[in-house]
């Protein structure tokens, strides 16, 4: 049986919980293997590190390391090679008659031919070997110790979450300067882009304009009013009857 299990956590402290369960892993008889440690953006420290441990003592293992900190992801693993492990044993034992039956073959041969020919089958089997043997071992290291990947991260302090989410005066001005020149570079690229049709277009119309104009008919000048034109007559004196009836008294 092949055990597997990725656990992730969230520490208040990551150099000591990762001491603490290297401590469990070789108290159970285990070791560590590969260990990374990164820094993120904020300054926190994050780990990996890979526990290996006898399948016997696994879940007590990963139960202690559930107990140093918060526990953000979990998954768990069994895979039963069971048939893989007696196919490949049992592949071993034929590969090894094989090999011992050329080799026999190879102190029975007297023809150089027969040798150079036995030679080349014996290196091939024997790499067919080689090959099977890495990969019983590969199962018998995988079956005996169970493997854990450890994650471990800082857990974010609340006083910065707090101001983060409480955004004062100066965050406002700078998010309304932010959206002001942003504005103006909306309108400086829209302006950029209808410059050349507005350009265009009013060459257009000075061209239409003069064309027009040039087309149009002169007017005739007008004739200059004659200069000897007669005076306008003059309408004889109005007679009043009052004035002709006070001449005839007297």
């Amino acid at each position: 049986m092949i055990r597997t299990a990725s656990l992730t956590l969230r520490v208040k402290d990551v150099p000591e919980a990762l001491d603490a369960a290297r401590t469990a892993a070789v108290d159970a008889g285990g070791y560590v293997g590969n260990e990374t440690t990164t820094r993120d953006g904020g300054g926190r420290e994050r780990t990996r590190a890979v526990l290996r441990v006898p399948t016997g003592r696994y879940d007590a293992v990963l139960s202690s390391l559930e107990g140093t900190g918060k526990v953000v992801e979990r998954t768990a693993k069994a895979e039963d090679v069971t048939d893989q492990v007696v196919d490949v044993e049992s592949r071993v034992k034929s590969q090894r008659v094989s090999v011992a039956r050329v080799r026999e073959l190879m102190d029975q041969a007297t023809k150089l031919s027969d040798v150079v020919a036995l030679e080349g089958e014996l290196s091939t089997r024997e790499s067919d070997l080689d090959a099977l043997l890495a990969q019983q071992a590969s199962l018998k290291d995988r079956t005996s110790l169970a493997t854990i990947t450890l994650s471990l991260s800082e857990a974010p302090l609340k006083d910065a979450g707090k101001k983060s989410d409480a955004p004062g005066f100066v965050d406002a001005l700078t998010g309304g300067w932010d959206a002001f020149v942003t504005m103006l570079r909306w309108i400086a690229l829209v302006f950029g882009a209808v410059l050349p049709f507005l350009l265009s277009a009013g060459l257009l119309l000075a061209l239409w304009l003069r064309l027009a104009r040039t087309g149009q008919p002169r007017r005739p000048e007008a004739e200059a009013a004659p200069a000897n034109a007669g005076s306008l007559p003059v309408a004889p004196p109005v007679r009043e009857e009052g004035g002709e009836e006070a001449g005839e008294e007297d």
